[in-house]
């Protein structure tokens, strides 16, 4: 038995049919951990989600930026963007129990001293806290939350305290889990930066990188940062290779950290 993680998908399901073959992965004996984005930029969303909820208790998802804003165009929260390519889902005759499934999935996973999310942790939060935040937010988006969260995520984000009430403080927890890059030392999440850690606006570092942080005792396994790259050290495995934008898509196996890429098969 093998547990795999794979990065951002984002609908490129032919290369990652050809990852699967290279991995050698048996859904009977393996496990995979998917670190969200499943959908949109890439041409097979619809694909991807079909395989990743036929797989059941092998895979593990959690949700992504990209996985939410397929569910706010569902509920009518949000306008198509120009570059959406998941159209095929939202026209799809088994689209309510896919667009149910995703609804359903995790914004964390923690197994032991591993933590699957798909961006980001604030230097404040502990192994214990970000768990409890996770679990608060997926319990709010079952009961409908994700309006409240699409009207105001073009806010400025602000620092986090204990204190924050519930819906901020909540909001705020689903920004870093699915779009923090970097933060200022402070926690402070700097929004609006997609370029490489070296770029990074004075005063902001990769979350991972912040002195005192209280999650440095885990192993994050993480996506989202196409410009970051494969990170694979101490305490964090780093996995969006930018497949949708011709880059490869990465797995890292996890119990040895042996890594295997397959490069983009999709037209995209």
């Amino acid at each position: 038995m093998a547990l795999y993680a794979i990065g951002d998908i984002q609908g490129c399901h032919r290369t990652l049919q050809r990852l699967l073959v290279r991995i050698r992965f048996d859904p009977n004996r393996d496990r995979l951990w998917l670190v969200g984005d499943l959908v949109n930029r890439g041409p097979a969303s619809l694909e991807v989600l079909r395989w990743a909820r036929g797989l059941g208790p092998a895979a593990t998802v959690v949700l992504g930026n990209h996985d939410l804003h397929l569910l706010a165009r569902a509920a009518g929260l949000r306008r198509s963007k120009a570059r959406d390519t998941f159209q095929d889902v939202l026209k799809a005759a088994d689209r309510d129990e896919l667009l149910d499934w995703l609804r359903q999935r995790p914004f964390l996973h923690r197994e032991g001293d591993r933590v699957l999310i798909h961006a980001g942790l604030l230097p404040a939060w502990t192994a214990d806290a970000a768990e409890g935040l996770a679990r608060e937010a997926a319990a709010a988006l079952q009961e409908g939350a994700l309006a409240e969260w699409i009207r105001h995520d073009e806010e400025e984000p602000e620092p986090w305290h204990p204190g924050l009430r519930p819906r901020r403080r909540l909001r705020l927890a689903v920004q870093a889990f699915t779009s923090l890059r970097t933060c200022t030392p402070e926690g402070r999440a700097c929004p609006g930066f997609h370029g490489p850690p070296e770029d990074a606006p004075a005063g902001c570092l990769p979350w991972f990188e912040v002195p005192g942080r209280k999650s440095a005792d885990l192993t994050v396994v993480c996506g989202h940062w196409s410009t970051l790259g494969l990170r694979v050290q101490a305490g964090l495995v780093a996995l969006d290779t930018g497949c949708v934008w011709g880059g490869p898509l990465t797995a890292v196996r996890l119990e040895d950290r042996a890594v295997f890429q397959e490069p983009l098969a999709d037209r995209v």
